[in-house]
């Protein structure tokens, strides 16, 4: 604990956060440097770079969404391992060594998310060791995040909502944090801590990915800037009845994954609409999270506050179909994270960097008002 006690009195913390989005396809590592913490923190990001899966890793972590126990046993050391060499490259990359690094902030692969429901306890599971990467590259690591918020009664997610406040709030004004991932969520970030709030809005590009996927037989991953969704048509009655989900009415504090939007829901799809061509879905998927978007905003956002801008961020709002849809929707400013000097593609790794600096400077980094939590709490685990 000497060297977490040395750390924690350092004024400038030079920070590795790790991401792994519900896309399963890689790891985004932000190096990050941070002085001082909580309000007071400022945060420099000094470089950012992506370790795509190899495609049996891939695979793999695709295969485990079916909770297969043993082999999310092993794969949570694999993953470990493959998380620790992506940091010690992006660090390379970085032309800095490991004994410039004082924490890795790990937030893991998501396998598998229980929100609390009607007085039935939530769980949720990251793997990825935090033990093997602190292990594999001499760094103290925080990982693990999200358990401790469920154990205080929270949703586990989302997370982000008090680095957002680190990193995005201005004097006067009040900024919504959009972010698509493959779950999308957004964060209502207010000049004082205690009035940010923050929730998942529904399916970012999980049942995008999902569906190219099932209709590419495997060549496609992805609708790259929605090329294809943008050249078909919508399948009205389709639109109607996913927008119909009893989810989009539910009140925050509320969180989602691929459980509810995921494969499952798309092969259904499918299995319905067999005479409707790729287009036509993909384009349907697109503006079901447009609208599910526009909705979250009229429902649970614009009646408690007057949003001055929304700010995009994660992989999808590379999406230029979806990106322009949500803009079109919205009665507000709509831009990038790109604009507040951080890449879209950074924020959630970059994020993860600012919460294990508050883990290891004691401070609790989970927002109540976004997840429900009872209390608030220091996030994370600490492998030395």
């Amino acid at each position: 604990m000497l060297r977490l006690c040395q750390i924690a009195s350092k004024e400038v913390r030079t920070v590795v956060g790790l991401m792994s989005g519900t896309s399963h396809d890689g790891v985004d590592a932000a190096i990050v440097r941070i002085t001082g913490a909580g309000a007071a923190a400022r945060v420099e990001l000094a470089g950012l770079y992506r370790s795509p899966y190899p495609p049996t890793l891939r695979a793999r972590v695709a295969q485990a969404f079916d909770g297969r126990t043993e082999d999310i046993c092993r794969l949570n050391f694999e993953l470990g391992e493959f998380f620790a060499r992506a940091a010690l490259k992006a660090i390379s990359k970085a032309g800095m060594t490991p004994a410039g690094i004082d924490i890795i902030g790990s937030h893991g692969q998501t396998v598998y998310h229980i929100p609390p429901r009607k007085g039935k306890p939530g769980s949720t599971l990251q793997i990825g060791e935090g033990a093997v990467i602190a292990s594999r590259t001499g760094i103290l690591t925080v990982s693990d995040f999200r358990p401790a918020d469920v154990a205080a009664g929270g949703q586990g997610a989302p997370l982000v909502p008090y680095a957002d406040w680190v990193l995005f709030r201005k004097p006067g004004q009040v900024t919504a944090v959009h972010n698509i991932g493959g779950i999308s969520n957004v964060t209502v970030v207010t000049e004082r801590l205690n009035d940010v709030y923050g929730f998942d809005t529904g399916p970012g590009c999980s049942l995008l990915d999902e569906a190219i996927k099932i209709l590419t037989s495997g060549k496609k991953t992805l609708d790259s800037n929605g090329k294809i969704a943008g050249s078909g048509v919508i399948i009205q009655d389709l639109l109607t009845e996913l927008l119909s989900n009893p989810y989009f009415r539910q009140k925050p504090p509320k969180s989602t994954g691929r459980e509810t939007f995921g494969r499952d829901l798309v092969e259904n799809i499918i299995r319905r609409h067999k005479k409707a061509n790729i287009q036509d879905i993909l384009c349907t998927l697109t503006h079901l999270t447009a609208e599910s978007v526009r909705l979250a905003y009229e429902k649970f956002v614009f009646p408690r506050h007057k949003v001055d801008r929304v700010i995009l961020a994660g992989g999808g709002v590379r999406n230029n179909f979806l990106a322009e849809l949500i803009g079109g929707l919205l009665p507000v400013p709509v831009g990038l994270t790109d604009s507040c000097g951080i890449p879209a593609e950074a924020r959630e790794a970059l994020a993860f960097a600012v919460l294990a600096n508050e883990t290891v400077a004691g401070n609790a980094s989970n927002v109540p008002g976004a997840t429900g939590a009872n209390t608030p709490a220091v996030l994370g685990k600490i492998s030395v």
